[in-house]
């Protein structure tokens, strides 16, 4: 019980799959050809925030709802492997509207601390401890930065090719993901 390293790659493998950052990349060359300049540090640091604060916070307002974490994480399984679909088979389920500006909004929510992610948090507190999902989450906000600051420099050295391999890989995991967190969670409904 606490820290466990085996633990925190499990979640922060699930959490870049997720938040899929190096899929995103073609969506960040994007906004930076349309806005200019993208804000990483501002970005990196709200979505974080966002997720460290719905990690805290957003059972209680599941509770207040009345919603149960083991019912939230078979729905956030389902949204998982919706979210797998879209990235195997280069397909959009799920359309948001078109970003006007590289800031809060467009980065850090919806595409880095989005639904999926937020699905994702509670799902992982049903069956992790809560600090190495803390740390999980802090390794990935890294991650997101360094891609952020790089991101023109990623897509030249892997290509549009290397790029769709990564999302497919990646893809195929978070399918695995969704599948174990649906069959760990589903009992619960029923007992």
């Amino acid at each position: 019980m606490g820290f466990d390293w085996k633990e925190i790659l499990t979640i922060g493998m699930v959490l870049f799959a997720v938040i899929d950052i190096v899929g995103t990349i073609p969506i960040i060359v994007d906004l930076r050809t349309k806005v200019g300049h993208i804000q990483s540090e501002k970005a990196s640091l709200v979505s974080g925030i966002i997720m460290i604060t719905f990690l805290f916070v957003g059972e209680e307002i599941l509770k207040l709802m009345g919603v149960d974490v083991k019912s939230f994480a078979v729905a956030g399984s389902f949204i998982l492997f919706f979210l797998a679909l879209e990235m195997i088979l280069g397909i959009t389920l799920y359309k948001d509207e078109e970003p006007s500006t590289a800031s809060i909004v467009p980065l850090a929510f919806p595409l880095i601390a989005g639904a999926g992610t937020m699905t994702t948090l509670l799902s992982l507190r049903a069956q992790y401890q809560t600090i190495n999902i803390v740390i999980a989450i802090l390794i990935n906000i890294i991650i997101v930065y360094i891609v952020l600051k790089s991101s023109s420099k990623i897509e030249k050295v892997l290509g549009k090719n290397g790029l769709g391999v990564i999302r497919k890989v990646f893809g195929v995991i978070l399918l695995a993901i969704a599948v174990k967190l649906f069959a760990a969670n589903v009992k619960g409904l029923f007992v």
